[in-house]
């Protein structure tokens, strides 16, 4: 039984990460288990005979003195073999502790531990799949385990107990089937948790199964959770100052009065009432997500339909239905019902997962992410893929089981999670979606999105974005083969090969794959001739990576139709033959599965090619294409990009539906730049005649902040990019230095972030310091963002792509240093082939375009800085072109009224002290 195990759960903090390399343990903790309690403990300090790394020490918070009269290692070492013998050996990320401890103890002389294994990171993502990060600290805050002091070996030993035991808890809820289904694959993982799935399922088949679950071909699924019925009684929108007030006040804790957020509510209800389309701009410090769900929620509950909540990303959407909805019904005191509609291709296919489940895996990955995905099934509603915390071969598996079908079976249809989601869309008072979910609606037979009331698009400069990725095509070399090597030939294990299981006649085999190989000859040929194109060319860089326009290739369209032309001749004959009548040695449910992956594929191929013709043979003026290249992996890195440059008509083709049905209101933090009233409106295709309202934070919410310009900055025209990048690198360790860290570091350019980050590294003048840098440091946006937050001591390095819609409240951020004004690099496709449009047109590329952009870009950096009133925090700008030209001040009035001070890098330093020691 499982309570007869014995369990030692174990951590270790140490000068790094290799034995073999001199590291040395400095502390080790066991906490001892059994029935789920915790029977002992043991914990000492090592010393290492070694000095500690500053690092370690922030780290850690282990200081030398802690370790100075510690045993040496080989002094404890046979207690701790003889209390670590006859138990099962737990640690988070075991193969670090395991490995680095066996290490040591084969170092003093002792026999190495032969002992069951459990690592509590593989077991937490299996039993918590959705959870944002599996590291030990954001596992606890999340699960509400204790850790005083994260990263001491006492502290996370214990904290990892507690989680083991979460681990079982949650593993003791979940259906018998899905146990079963989880010990069957659990032999393939790299610890024994094998063990406690087979006790857990033995108790379990004991015990009476109280859970209801719906089943889909023996795999259980959550039951649908019901909407609240809507109360029978009228909310009443504030309209006087003193209802907003008692309302505010007697529901939201610690409120602070924001006239800009009350006359917000007031101006978005009107608009809503009047069914009018406006556009609000209201600066961080107003409130503008509640300013708009207020009165939007209102106005749906009266007229019984929804409103549409639009957002760019799905963090966003998420934000909205965790965090802002509840706060709004604490707020009326109302249950709103609340839907999220996504893409469909977000969503599951049961039917995909299900024929997966019966093949072998093809990879650890794979296995893995099979079992999290029957977990996931048993507590998620949505069935929305993105609620997945996977690895990136898992990611591989899950595009395999997207739901990509127009149509769905109709023993299906009950329990299939995108249809679940369109039901609630119809059901609701809010539906929460995303711009692309909109843009796509336009194609859609029967519209999604044509039954609200009114509409509300947040982050409305994203909306640009959302619809240019909508047009835009892109060809990738490396995602083009793995696509093509789905096929294979008929001597391999892949698509074709597996046909010699049906009786299909021998010269139709053949005959595909032939076919299949004229594809892979033709393509490769057609690579083969971009690259030379590329090589002729007068392209000349010193840097690795490059990009260059298409129209300055000479390319000829007859090998490139040649792909097309093979590619459409193989699609036609593979439906013909794969589906034609013949005689199969497999059973019914191989061959559906195996004819279903036939289908997959080819309507990939399908995609590919009129991805392939949308940006090789066909030409429109409003666009620009270019390709990417690094000359280190060609043709690995070739990749190829069509984006348009004016998408007005796809843009109201979309919202024209919503102005039909009620008002439509366009809310952003940074619509408007100074001297272009226009600049994003136009973009978005709005008639001039729609008014921009503008929503000021109070006087005093900047009130912690402000602007030094760094007046001794070398001119980058006047000197090499290496001295410049010096001075740069000089002025971010001199801040970094006197601030503590918690420092942004803003660049417009991937290449010289590289550099900067890379000489810091070399000069040693931050080694006390974390360094997280976009394109260098592993791992999404948002883990680069957590990961700075952990250590006080941390520099965050980023382009501009990073900045928008991080939120780094309170004391974790205090600096943001500017390296360069955020204007496009002329040399950038995109902009070249806008800048030719616009002189075509007679404009000014820089005045209309250019300058705007940049202005845009520099208020959404500075948004960055103060994100509640009680905030401090230093905006410093390197780039002395904000001084001396003329356009200095439109960067300088696109921001708050803040202190602005010119000083010299000297003063700088001491500027920053008086300022963070006020």
């Amino acid at each position: 039984m499982m309570e007869n195990h014995k369990y030692a759960v174990v951590d270790i903090e140490t000068t790094g990460h290799s034995s073999s390399n001199g590291d040395r343990i400095i502390q080790l903790a066991i906490v001892f288990v059994e029935n789920k309690q915790i029977m002992n403990t043991y914990s000492t300090f090592v010393n290492p005979e070694k000095p500690i790394p500053s690092f370690i020490q922030d780290l850690t918070k282990i200081k030398e003195k802690d370790v100075v009269d510690a045993p040496l290692f080989e002094q404890v070492a046979a207690t701790i073999h003889d209390l670590l013998q006859d138990h099962i050996f737990v640690a988070h990320n075991i193969h670090f502790d395991l490995s680095f401890l066996q290490a040591e103890l084969k170092r003093v002389g002792l026999p190495k531990l032969v002992c069951k294994t459990v690592d509590t990171v593989e077991f937490a993502k299996l039993m918590f799949p959705n959870v944002y990060s599996f590291k030990l600290q954001d596992l606890a805050e999340e699960l509400h385990i204790d850790l005083h002091t994260a990263h001491r070996a006492d502290d996370d030993a214990l904290a990892t107990a507690h989680l083991l035991n979460k681990c079982m808890e949650q593993l003791s809820t979940l259906p018998i089937r899905t146990i079963e289904l989880l010990h069957k694959r659990s032999f393939q993982l790299k610890s024994n948790l094998s063990l406690i799935f087979f006790q857990v399922l033995t108790k379990k088949r004991k015990e009476y199964e109280s859970r209801e679950f719906l089943f889909y071909r023996n795999i259980p699924l959550m039951q649908e959770k019901e909407m609240n019925s809507n109360q029978n009684r009228a909310i009443k929108f504030p309209n006087q100052k003193s209802e907003k007030l008692a309302l505010f006040r007697a529901n939201l804790l610690n409120f602070e009065e924001r006239q800009g957020q009350f006359k917000l509510l007031d101006k978005i209800y009107q608009s809503l009432q009047e069914q009018t389309e406006i556009v609000c701009e209201a600066e961080t410090g107003i409130g503008k997500t509640l300013g708009y769900l207020l009165p939007a929620t209102i106005y749906a509950i009266e007229k019984q339909k929804p409103v549409i909540i639009s957002t760019y990303t799905t963090h966003l959407i998420d934000q909205l239905e965790l965090e802002e909805i509840p706060k709004l019904e604490k707020l009326l005191g109302y249950d709103i019902r609340v839907a999220k509609l996504k893409g469909m291709q977000h969503y599951i296919d049961l039917q995909r997962f299900w024929q997966h489940l019966q093949h072998e895996d093809e990879s650890y990955d794979e296995t893995f992410t099979i079992m999290q995905v029957l977990v996931w099934l048993t507590i998620t509603n949505a069935g929305d893929l993105t609620e997945l915390n996977v690895s990136g071969g898992g990611q591989l598996f899950l595009e395999k089981i997207r739901r990509t079908d127009r149509n769905v079976s109709v023993d299906l249809a009950s329990i299939d999670y995108y249809e679940r989601a369109l039901r609630k869309s119809k059901e609701c008072d809010v539906l929460v979606t995303n711009h692309a979910m909109i843009l796509a609606d336009q194609d859609r037979e029967f519209q999604l999105l044509a039954d609200g009331c009114a509409t509300i698009i947040d982050e409305a400069h994203q909306f640009i974005h959302a619809a240019v990725s909508k047009k835009e095509r892109v060809f990738s070399y490396t995602n083009w083969k793995y696509v093509l090597g789905q096929f294979g030939t008929l001597d391999t294990d892949q698509l074709l090969g597996r046909l010699t299981k049906m009786s299909i006649p021998n010269p139709l085999k053949m005959r595909l794959e032939k076919l299949y190989v004229a594809i892979v000859e033709t393509f490769d040929l057609a690579v083969v001739y971009i690259i030379n194109a590329i090589q002729q060319s007068s392209i000349r860089s010193k840097y690795t990576k490059r990009s260059i326009g298409i129209d300055e290739l000479d390319l000829n369209d007859t090998i490139l139709r040649n792909v097309s032309n093979a590619i459409q001749a193989f699609v036609l004959s593979a439906k013909s033959i794969v589906h034609s009548s013949y005689v199969s040695n497999l059973d019914e449910f191989q061959e559906s599965t195996l004819l279903n992956e036939w289908d997959y594929w080819l309507s990939e191929l399908e995609i590919k090619v009129n991805e392939w013709d949308d940006i090789f043979l066909l030409d429109e003026e409003i666009e620009a294409k270019w390709i990417e290249f690094d000359t280190r992996s060609i043709p690995g890195s070739l990749t190829v990009i069509k984006r348009p440059l004016h998408i007005h008509d796809e843009i109201n083709k979309a919202i024209n539906p919503m102005r039909e049905a009620g008002g439509i209101v366009w809310t952003s933090g940074t619509i408007t730049v100074p001297n272009n009233r226009y600049f994003i409106t136009s973009q978005l295709g709005l008639s001039p005649s729609i008014p921009i309202y503008q929503f000021k934070a109070a006087k005093d919410y900047y009130k912690g902040a402000e602007l030094l310009i760094v007046e001794d900055m070398p001119d980058i025209k006047q000197v090499s990019q290496s001295e410049y990048i010096e001075a740069v690198a000089e002025a971010i360790v001199q801040t970094v230095l006197v601030t503590g860290g918690r420092c942004f570091v803003l660049f417009t350019s991937q290449d010289m972030l590289r550099k900067t980050v890379e000489l810091i590294q070399d000069t040693n003048l931050l080694e006390d310091y974390m360094l997280f840098a976009q394109g260098m440091t592993s791992g999404s946006r948002m883990r680069l963002l957590k990961s700075f937050q952990r250590f006080s001591k941390s520099v965050l390095f980023g382009t501009n792509s990073f900045w928008e819609g991080v939120d780094v409240p309170g004391d974790a951020l205090s600096v943001i240093i500017m390296v360069r004004l955020p204007f496009s690099s002329p040399d950038d496709p995109l902009f070249k082939k806008r800048a030719e449009l616009l002189t075509k047109s007679g404009q000014n590329p820089f005045s209309a375009y250019s300058l705007p952009e940049a202005v845009l870009r520099f208020r959404q950096g500075f948004g960055r800085l103060i994100r509640a009133s009680s905030d401090k925090g230093t905006f410093i700008v390197l780039d002395r072109r904000i001084e001396i030209k003329s356009y200095g001040q439109d960067f300088l009035q696109s921001i708050p009224n803040i202190p602005i001070k010119k000083v010299s890098l000297e003063n700088m330093v001491l500027e920053l002290e008086n300022w963070y020691t006020k």
